[in-house]
């Protein structure tokens, strides 16, 4: 196995210990369930002691950024030396991971919890950094020479936590010291030998951290948890590196500074146990509920996928093309508020936490194989306001339906014939496009050609989002609904055009309700239109403008003949019921595949389908099997662009020898407690970016999913 492939496993090795615990299972004794119930609190005590393991591959990021720095006196210029989160295929940019022991102690005075904990990680951050140093006294040499090289091994903090406890959870804040060691590595010309020479130096660091986490007390003596820290390690210092080990007053002199963002699973034990509350019957590990909770709610999920891909065929590549032996890691964390202001009237909010990047930084492939990951991917959690809107029903009379407490859901009464308004910011998959069996990469499948109808260009911003209007209406059996909403204002962008009675998208959806007499089981049926302006270009312009020698390739046509087009498309869903434990789902999307893709992915033509199987036949009831299979094309057109050079939203090799992308997906979702599902996924991809030249590739993930 490729040495870079193995970060994934040490990313996971916390999360495969989870199943060995034996007071996981159900039929297991538990003590706190003995106690009587006045003794039950309603939130975990978690005073005492305890100790841990934590780990992080590809969740963390280090930057030293360089000041002045002098070569024999001669100046070369200041630089930053990047993430280590970027491809790995390039030399000076190396996977990482982090990974060490930690311990603390809790006190606890009613729900609020203080503490102090000290951690030990030993890591491999470091980044070789290459510089231009042509101009600057050293022509000769060449211009990717590498001047620095900055190495850390070892972290260590001290912290002080504050945090609140309900239920199983305990979401903390925390703030304190770290220091880490760094070791600086200068490779220079040495013009009087007309060689180079090499000097060197190690420094101690000291600064600051500010972090938070969540952790959930999977029985009453183990917890998981995930923690952020921000490391400082103080203001930038002046230094000079050596030629031998122990030569502080060598050439070469430099000023550097460090921050880190690190991202960690933790796997903790508490030797005195905890006082947890007892668990309600109901199991709901991606949707629980809790009853009605009057006019309020409040619910949230966090989520993190470790991914791999080992070694394949790769003969060339494009500045988008899929990246042989790397690993990847993206987390998000989500809070669902929703509050009721009248019987009818109901106001949502969806702050979200997001890090990290798939792999090759989301691009290669045109059904991606992280659901999780974002075009808009960040080396450190970035917050967003991903929703927020209004919704406002009409009830039209009739029978009643009572709808539980959950994410982006009051607990209420509707009529169950009725119409329903939206108005703010969503996602139109929220609305559109559902389906029970495959549609949601925190809890089913991963790829997106599997949990969406991948040829649907819906308008969104770079995470997925977009504002707008939706209107429902609502029967028994049947529904149909629609949204008019802002487009981004150009390809790829994070940027939506206000211009809506311009530029916009209209989507309508057409929803049938049924149950199969020979089954006896439900199933639906829905079939979607989409209509969306947008400033993209012509395929066919494009390549015939390149062709004909006017621009040097289709990047450059694209970019200088976008103007607003409308694109054009639709898609058919069904999902079915065979048995109460096994589900079918299919679906199939086109679009006219005459422009650009402005939102989704490069994809026009889409087919796919697969099974979901519950565990109830080896008494695993809220276990889930699922494999499903895809196939996407690209229109004529469309293939002629990237072979002449186009780059998409997803893919570009620079050229194509099209094939059809093909892919298979097969997960297992374990239900480690009603809150915490363990997810095992692998994935094969036949002409990864419709290039015959690359690939096939196969794809290693385990994902952790908890939610409240």
């Amino acid at each position: 196995m490729p040495l870079r492939f193995a970060p994934l496993l040490r990313a996971t090795a916390l999360v495969l210990a989870a199943p060995l615990i034996p007071s996981v299972p159900a039929t297991a004794a538990d003590p706190a369930a003995r106690r009587p119930a006045t003794d039950i609190p309603a939130y975990t005590d978690w005073s005492g002691g305890f100790i841990g393991l934590e780990g992080s591959a590809s969740g963390s990021y280090g930057a030293y950024n360089f000041g002045p720095t002098a070569i024999g006196g001669r100046a070369v210029p200041s630089f930053k030396s990047g993430d280590s989160t970027g491809r790995s295929d390039q030399g000076s940019n190396a996977t990482t991971a982090v990974g060490g022991v930690f311990g603390g102690w809790n006190w606890q005075a009613g729900p609020w919890v203080y503490g102090v904990e000290a951690s030990l990680d030993a890591a491999n951050l470091k980044r070789p950094v290459p510089s231009t140093i042509a101009g600057f006294g050293y022509a000769e040499v060449d211009p990717a020479f590498n001047i620095v090289r900055a190495k850390t091994d070892l972290y260590g903090t001290l912290r002080a936590r504050i945090g609140y406890s309900f239920d199983r959870y305990l979401v903390y804040g925390a703030f304190g010291l770290a220091g880490a060691n760094a070791r600086f590595l200068a490779n220079y010309p040495d013009l009087d030998a007309g060689g180079q020479n090499t000097a060197r130096r190690e420094i101690g660091y000291l600064g600051f951290t500010l972090g938070a986490g969540i952790q959930y007390a999977i029985s009453d003596s183990l917890a998981l948890g995930i923690d952020y820290r921000y490391i400082d390690l103080g203001g930038s210092r002046r230094f000079s590196l050596g030629s031998v080990p122990g030569d502080n007053g060598g050439p070469v002199t430099s000023r550097a500074s460090f921050t880190s963002n690190q991202l960690f699973a933790r796997l903790m034990w508490f030797p005195n146990g905890l006082k947890v509350p007892a668990d309600p019957d109901e199991t709901a590990p991606h949707d629980p509920d809790n009853g009605d909770t009057g006019r309020f709610s409040l619910h949230g999920q966090t989520t993190l996928i470790a991914q791999g891909v080992p070694g394949f065929r790769s003969p060339y590549e494009g500045a988008q093309s899929l990246i042989p032996h790397q690993a990847r890691q993206t987390t998000t964390a989500t809070i669902f508020l929703g509050l009721k202001l009248t019987d009818s009237t109901e106001l949502y909010y969806n702050p979200e936490f997001s890090q990290g990047f798939g792999l090759s930084r989301t691009l290669g492939v045109a059904g991606f194989v992280n659901g999780e990951a974002q075009k808009a991917g960040a080396p450190f959690p970035k917050l967003r306001s991903n929703r927020y809107y209004v919704k406002q029903t009409i009830g039209l009379g009739g029978e009643t339906v009572e709808v539980p407490d959950g994410p982006n859901q009051v607990a209420t009464r509707y009529d169950a014939e009725r119409i329903t308004l939206i108005a703010g910011k969503f996602a139109l998959g929220d609305f559109f496009d559902g389906n029970v069996y495959a549609h949601d990469p925190r809890v089913d499948f991963f790829n997106w050609s599997l949990w969406g109808a991948s040829a649907w260009d819906f308008p969104a911003n770079l995470p997925g989002f977009t504002q707008g209007v939706y209107a429902e209406y609502n029967r028994p059996d049947f529904a149909i609904r629609a949204a008019y909403t802002q487009v981004p204002k150009e390809p790829s962008s994070d940027v939506l055009d206000p211009r809506v009675f311009r530029r916009a998208g209209l989507n309508a959806e057409f929803e049938e309700r049924h149950i199969l007499p020979w089954l006896e089981q439900p199933g639906k049926i829905r079939i979607g239109l989409f209509s969306n302006v947008g400033v993209s270009a012509n395929n066919r312009q494009l390549v015939t403008l390149t062709q004909l020698g006017l621009f040097d390739n289709g990047g450059d046509a694209a970019l200088a003949t976008r103007k607003p087009r409308r694109k054009t498309g639709g898609y058919i869903n069904l999902e079915q019921a065979l048995t109460p434990e096994l589900g079918l789902f299919a679906r199939a999307s086109l679009n006219d595949g005459r422009t650009e893709n402005i939102s989704f992915t490069d994809i026009d033509q889409s087919f796919s389908g697969g099974l979901s199987l519950k565990g109830k036949a080896w008494d695993r009831p809220d276990d889930t099997i699922g494999l499903g299979a895809a196939m996407n094309r690209l229109s004529p057109s469309h293939r002629a662009a990237f072979a002449a050079g186009y780059y998409g939203l997803l893919i570009g090799d620079g050229r194509l020898n099209y094939g059809s992308e093909r892919a298979v997906e097969t997960y297992y979702a374990l239900n480690l407690t009603k809150f915490l599902t363990l997810t095992f996924d692998y994935q094969f991809v036949a002409n990864p970016g419709y290039n015959r030249d690359r690939g096939p590739a196969h794809f290693f993930a385990s994902r952790l999913h908890a939610d409240f």
